[in-house]
């Protein structure tokens, strides 16, 4: 049968509309009353941000009664849910404070948010706070995580938060407050050299940074970086954005990511599997179950 061009055009358009894939967004059974987020990937594990709690599995608070979080991990499962997870433990002495992590593609270093152990300026509560800071530690066999290091530009008097490498390792991204600041936070990195040392710490630029709140930056293995803001214009009132790193056009604004990637709740901490097409997101959205909860998605 010979098909008119018209036809022909039509046929392959209904032909593509039946091979399209839709995204996906699947709620994991690991959520409950806890909070539960930055979930990220690192070969045959993930690892995620939850609260430290006691053996009955109450919410640790520390003595300000502010939740205390710790990083958990556990096997990487094909459907996404996260079962069998345990307890992240590094063997130096130091604050209990852990999340928000990033893992070397080889899975030797980490880099995390935890505190400062004495007390620095706080230029939005106007008082002295254990402010937030990035550590980096690496896994040696037969002891676990250690020989942890404070990144030598976390000031105790600003807020250093939310790590993540890019995907050849050599630029660190992450939010702080330090002076220059457009938001409450904005997006800054700093070129790695080894994990050892680092380079002079750049903001990003004005079109990606907001003179709202940047926080949760990640950049996938095709170098776009995804992160969530409160800026106006979006969905909800945290939304995930993603800005093409590869782009030439330098005033190229991030775009907000459509349904049911984003919600009219709070979406964040976007992770993109190196196949491009799945991942985890952190949201309050509705019908959760109460606080942060983990999401797996697909058919990105």
């Amino acid at each position: 049968m010979i098909l008119k061009p018209q036809f022909t055009l039509l046929f392959l358009f209904i032909l593509s509309l039946g091979f399209s894939q839709e995204v996906e967004v699947k709620r994991l059974k690991i959520n409950n009353k806890l909070d539960h987020f930055a979930a990220r990937v690192v070969k045959d594990k993930v690892f995620f941000s939850s609260n430290l709690v006691t053996r009955s599995g109450r919410a640790i608070l520390d003595k300000y009664a502010q939740n205390l979080y710790a990083i958990y991990e556990a096997p990487l499962r094909e459907d996404g849910e996260i079962k069998d997870a345990k307890l992240v433990k590094k063997k130096d002495v130091g604050m209990s404070n852990m999340s928000v992590s990033t893992y070397s593609k080889d899975g030797k270093y980490m880099y995390y948010t935890a505190n400062h152990t004495e007390k620095g300026e706080n230029k939005l509560k106007d008082m002295n706070t254990f402010n937030l800071l990035i550590q980096r530690a690496e896994y040696v066999e037969g002891k676990g995580w250690t020989n942890i290091t404070i990144l030598p530009f976390c000031d105790p008097d600003y807020n250093f938060a939310h790590p993540a490498l890019s995907p050849d390792g050599a630029t660190l991204y992450f939010i702080a407050d330090i002076k220059g600041t457009k938001g409450k936070s904005d997006l800054y990195k700093v070129s790695v050299s080894d994990h050892k040392t680092y380079g002079e710490v750049t903001k990003l630029g004005e079109h990606i940074n907001s003179p709202r709140t940047e926080t949760f930056p990640f950049v996938s293995a095709d170098n776009k970086l995804y992160f969530s803001s409160d800026r106006r214009g979006g969905k909800g009132g945290i939304d995930i954005y993603e800005y093409d790193l590869n782009a030439t056009n330098i005033i190229k604004e991030p775009v907000s990511l459509d349904e049911p990637i984003n919600s009219r709740g709070d979406d964040f901490s976007f992770f993109l599997n190196d196949d491009l097409t799945s991942g985890f997101i952190s949201s309050r959205r509705s019908r959760g179950e109460g606080g942060d909860d983990l999401y797996y998605f697909t058919g990105f």
